[in-house]
């Protein structure tokens, strides 16, 4: 279920704008006034719509680890940021959510038996939100570094990281260092751990003697895109999985390379009892294939791990 509000009326529109970004540039154009460019329909076009979680059966000992009042009231409420895929996006139609983050959650909530009841909401928000105790849990690929696992606790799901991405004509082959970005303008998703990582790094190019980065934030996915593909960005940072899909529906970008690897997971406020439950739903997932055909589903195969974990270290 997702809730309808006026914020989430424009997160939709935000997220429709994404995923028709990539279509936009796909057929060649990355100008958004071009009368010619597709609308979200053809954007959304190659979005896998398989049905992998219907089947899923509830385990009541996996079930057992919810709080009695979780139980009782036979809901979790979740918070979830939209953008492109293979993350989470919309269909067609402007109001079904599709993406692995969809389908992770609604098979975890199968397994413990419970309703997920979904609000869109935007990325950099979530996480404060949880803190406040506003929702019981968060998606939107949230990677689990140490400084969030401060005040925020995790269930991982899958592995996934930091990259990058250019246009073709890009002299840039592969980056192993922030330094080979000095003096390119860099986009990348506002309050994300990539703007945190270029934050934290800029003074490697005044350390050089070179010419510093400058960091291009966007809330809106399909404005990064859009930003890079007119020659107002240089290169995008942004999730391995995200950029290796976002290349192939646009023949004038290439993924460049993985950067840094991070556990990603479920977000919770720090210290929920719900926890053990949702590693018990992921693991139980793994043991049943549920949790191969969604990572096989959305061509994520390599993000896969071994087993869930609560609030693991950051991989370095």
């Amino acid at each position: 279920m997702t809730t309808s509000t006026p914020r989430t009326t424009a997160l939709r529109a935000a997220a429709l704008l994404a995923t028709a970004a990539l279509a936009l540039t796909a057929c060649g154009s990355g100008d958004p006034s071009d009368g010619g460019a597709a609308g979200p329909a053809a954007a959304t076009a190659r979005i896998p719509t398989t049905d992998v979680v219907s089947g899923v059966r509830k385990d009541p000992a996996a079930a057992k680890l919810l709080p009695a009042d979780v139980r009782a009231r036979g809901s979790l409420s979740l918070a979830a940021s939209v953008g492109t895929p293979p993350s989470a996006t919309y269909l067609p139609d402007g109001r079904t959510l599709a993406g692995q983050d969809m389908d992770f959650a609604d098979a975890v909530g199968k397994v413990l038996g419970v309703r997920i009841k979904r609000e869109v909401a935007g990325f950099e928000a979530i996480l404060p939100a949880l803190g406040s105790g506003k929702y019981d849990l968060g998606t939107g690929n949230f990677g689990v570094t140490d400084e969030r696992r401060k005040t925020l606790d995790f269930v991982t799901y899958v592995n996934d990281g930091q990259g990058f991405a250019a246009r073709k004509d890009s002299p840039l082959k592969k980056v192993t260092s922030l330094r080979q970005l000095c003096g390119l303008t860099v986009a990348t998703g506002a309050g994300t751990t990539f703007e945190t990582t270029l934050e934290q790094n800029a003074h490697l190019c005044k350390e050089a003697g070179e010419k510093p980065y400058d960091v291009k934030t966007y809330a809106e996915q399909g404005a990064l895109w859009i930003s890079l593909q007119q020659g107002r960005s240089d290169v995008v940072m942004s999730t391995i999985n995200g950029l290796r899909y976002a290349v192939e529906q646009q023949p004038g970008l290439r993924f460049l390379n993985e950067f840094k690897r991070l556990d990603v997971g479920f977000a919770f406020k720090k210290g929920s009892p719900l926890t053990p439950a949702v590693r018990a739903a992921v693991n139980r997932l793994q043991k049943d294939g549920t949790y191969h055909r969604i990572l096989k589903k959305w061509g994520t195969g390599p993000s896969a791990i071994a087993t869930s974990r609560i609030s693991p270290p950051e991989i370095k």
